[in-house]
C-alpha cells in the first residue's frame, strides 16, 4: 500500500499547490507541512472553543510562513483563503449574530495580517523565480560564450586593460593631449603599458598561433610582440581617445622564433569597469601578406617585361613606318644620280629628285619625332588638317608606287567637309599604311581592274569618315578575326604591326579604324577621325 503522506503529497502536486522543484528534502517538507497542519488545528480550536479574548487568528500567519518554501503561488493563495475562512468561522461560532466591536477588530487585524503576509510571500516567490530565471539565462549565456571562445578557430584572448586605462586617463587628466609625443618623450612608458596587460584567458587557437605556447607563457604578450612594432602604441592611443573599436596590422614572434603577420581586432566596452576583460582577436595573415608581396614583385617584373615589350614594339613600329620613306629616298637618290650622269646633266630633273629626297627625309624625321613624343609623354602638336588635302598629298607621295603597280586612284569628297584638329603625321601614316596594304592586296588582280577609291564624308558625333576601298580579293573570316592583332601578318616579309599601330593611333585621339568586305568586292577600311582630337 502507498503511504498516506505520499498520497497526500501527490494530490497536492496534481493540484499545482506544491512546488515541484523542492528547495528542501522531502522529509523536511513533510515535517514542516505536518507541523503547520497541527498548528492550524490548534489555533482553530483555541479560537473557536475557548474563552481566550485575543487575536489568536493572527497565529495563522505562522502557518503561511512555514508553508511559503513548499507551496506554489496558487497553494499560498489557497492556504491564505482557508486560514481566513477558519478565522471567520471561529468568529461566527463564538459570537453568532451579536456585534462585538473588540472581537470584530481582532478578526480584522488577523485577516489583514494574513493578507499582508500572503502578498509578501507571493512577491518574494516571484522575485526568487525571476532571480532563478536570470541566473539560468546568465549561466546559459556564459556557457555559450565559453563554448564559442574555446571552440572558435579564431585566436581569441581575454586581457585586462584596466590598469593601462587608469594610467592613460591619469595622463589625460594631467593635460597630455598627444599620446604619441608623450611616448616618444618617455620611451619606457610603452614598456610599462605592455607589462600591465595580463592575459585572463586564451583559447586553443590563440596558443596555436603563438607556436603551441602554454597558458603560463601566454599570460604576458611581452615576449611575443616584435621589436619596433607600432601596433600596441596604436592600440593604447585608441583607448586614450575613448574609441570603441580598434583594428590594425602587427607582427608577432612565436615560441620557435618565427615571425608572423597578424590582423588585430579589439572591441572596447562602454563601461570602464569592464576593461578587466577585453576580448582581443588575432588573424594570421602571413600567407596573405607574402602572397601580396609576391604579387607586387610579379607586377614589378611584369612592368619591366611590358617596358621591354614596348621597346620591341616601338622598334618594330619604327622599322615598319620608316621603310617607305627610306625606300623612297633610295629610289630618288638613284634617280638623281642617273640624271647627273646624263651628258649634259638634266638639272631640272635633278632638282625634282632632290625635292623628293628632302620631302621623304622630312617625313622620316616627322615619324621619329612623333615616336619620341610618345616615349617622352609630351603633348602632341595638333593643327588644323584638311583631310581632302591630306589625301591628295599622300597620293602624291605614293605616285611612283601607284604608277609602277598600274593602279587607278580616285577620290570622292562630300561637300562641306570641316578641317579636323589632329596630328598631321599620324593621319598620314595611317593613310600610307592603308593605301600600301591595298596596293599589295591587288597583286593578283588584272591590271585593268586595279582601283583604289577614297571616300571622304561627314560622320556622326562630330567626326569625319575616310573610307579606302580596293578591288582586291577581300578579307576572309579568319583574317578579319585577327587583322588588328600585333605581329599577325599574311605577308612573307611583313611584321604584322602596321594595322595595329594605325588603330592604336586613331583610338588614342578618339577615333576608330574598322575593316570589312565591300558589297561590290574588295576590302573596305574606314577611318573615323574626330573633328577635335583627344590627347592620350
Amino acid at each position: 500500500m502507498v503511504p498516506l503522506k505520499s498520497k497526500w503529497g501527490k494530490a497536492l502536486r496534481s493540484l499545482a499547490l506544491v512546488n515541484p522543484k523542492r528547495r528542501l528534502p522531502a522529509r523536511h517538507e513533510i515535517g514542516i507541512l505536518s507541523f503547520a497542519v497541527v498548528l492550524t488545528a490548534t489555533v482553530f480550536y483555541l479560537d473557536t472553543f475557548t474563552d481566550i479574548h485575543s487575536a489568536l487568528a493572527t497565529l495563522y500567519v505562522i502557518t503561511l510562513l512555514l508553508s511559503a518554501e513548499t507551496l506554489t503561488e496558487k497553494g499560498t493563495l489557497s492556504l491564505t483563503a482557508m486560514c481566513i475562512g477558519l478565522a471567520a468561522f471561529s468568529y461566527a461560532v463564538a459570537h453568532g449574530l451579536q456585534a462585538d466591536l473588540a472581537a470584530t477588530l481582532r478578526l480584522t487585524v488577523a485577516v489583514a495580517a494574513m493578507l499582508i503576509t500572503c502578498a509578501l510571500i507571493i512577491r518574494n516567490q516571484r522575485a526568487r523565480l525571476d532571480l532563478v530565471k536570470f541566473n539560468v539565462a546568465l549561466q546559459s549565456s556564459e556557457e555559450r560564450y565559453r563554448t564559442i571562445f574555446e571552440q572558435s578557430r579564431v585566436a581569441l584572448w581575454e586581457r585586462d586593460y584596466s590598469q593601462v586605462r587608469t594610467m592613460l586617463m591619469a595622463l589625460k587628466a594631467d593635460g597630455v593631449e598627444d599620446l604619441g609625443a608623450h611616448v616618444r618623450a618617455n620611451p619606457d612608458f610603452l614598456e610599462q603599458c605592455i607589462t600591465r596587460v595580463p592575459t585572463v584567458a586564451a583559447n586553443a587557437a590563440a596558443l596555436e598561433l603563438l607556436g603551441n605556447a602554454s597558458g603560463e607563457n601566454a599570460s604576458s604578450m611581452r615576449r611575443f610582440i616584435a621589436q619596433n612594432d607600432a601596433t600596441f602604441l596604436e592600440l593604447i592611443v585608441a583607448i586614450f581617445n575613448n574609441e570603441t573599436h580598434f583594428e590594425g596590422k602587427g607582427s608577432i614572434i612565436t615560441s620557435d622564433g618565427t615571425h608572423k603577420h597578424v590582423l588585430l581586432t579589439v572591441g572596447f566596452p562602454e563601461d570602464p569597469a569592464n576593461f578587466n576583460r577585453v576580448i582581443v582577436g588575432m588573424f594570421d595573415i602571413t600567407e596573405r601578406e607574402l602572397a601580396q608581396k609576391a604579387l607586387f614583385e610579379a607586377q614589378a617584373e611584369l612592368a619591366l617585361a611590358s617596358r621591354a615589350a614596348t621597346v620591341g614594339a616601338l622598334s618594330a613600329s619604327l622599322a615598319h613606318e620608316l621603310n617607305q620613306p627610306l625606300g623612297a629616298l633610295v629610289v630618288n637618290a638613284q634617280t638623281l644620280l642617273r640624271w647627273l650622269d646624263r651628258d649634259p646633266p638634266d638639272l631640272e630633273a635633278v632638282a625634282r629628285s632632290a625635292e623628293r629626297i628632302a620631302r621623304d627625309s622630312q617625313r622620316a624625321s616627322d615619324i621619329i619625332q612623333s615616336t619620341r613624343s610618345m616615349l617622352g609623354k609630351r603633348a602632341p602638336v595638333r593643327e588644323p588638317v584638311s583631310l581632302v588635302d591630306l589625301v591628295g598629298e599622300t597620293r602624291a607621295l605614293m605616285e611612283g608606287e601607284l604608277a609602277r603597280n598600274r593602279i587607278t586612284f580616285e577620290t570622292r569628297t562630300a561637300s562641306n567637309i570641316s578641317p579636323v584638329s589632329a596630328v598631321r603625321i599620324e593621319l598620314q601614316q595611317v593613310l600610307i599604311n592603308l593605301i600600301t596594304n591595298a596596293i599589295q592586296a591587288m597583286g593578283e588582280t588584272p591590271d585593268e581592274l586595279r582601283r583604289i577609291s577614297v571616300f571622304i564624308e561627314p560622320a556622326a558625333a562630330e567626326t569625319v569618315a575616310v573610307r579606302i576601298h580596293d578591288s582586291g580579293p577581300g578579307l576572309s573570316a579568319d583574317i578579319l578575326a585577327k587583322l588588328f592583332k600585333p605581329f599577325h601578318t599574311t605577308k612573307d616579309t611583313g611584321l604584322g604591326m602596321g594595322l595595329a599601330i594605325c588603330r592604336s593611333m586613331l583610338e588614342a585621339r578618339g577615333g576608330a579604324l574598322t575593316a570589312s568586305n565591300h558589297a561590290e568586292g574588295g576590302a573596305l577600311f574606314e577611318m573615323i577621325v574626330p573633328i577635335e582630337a583627344l590627347d592620350e
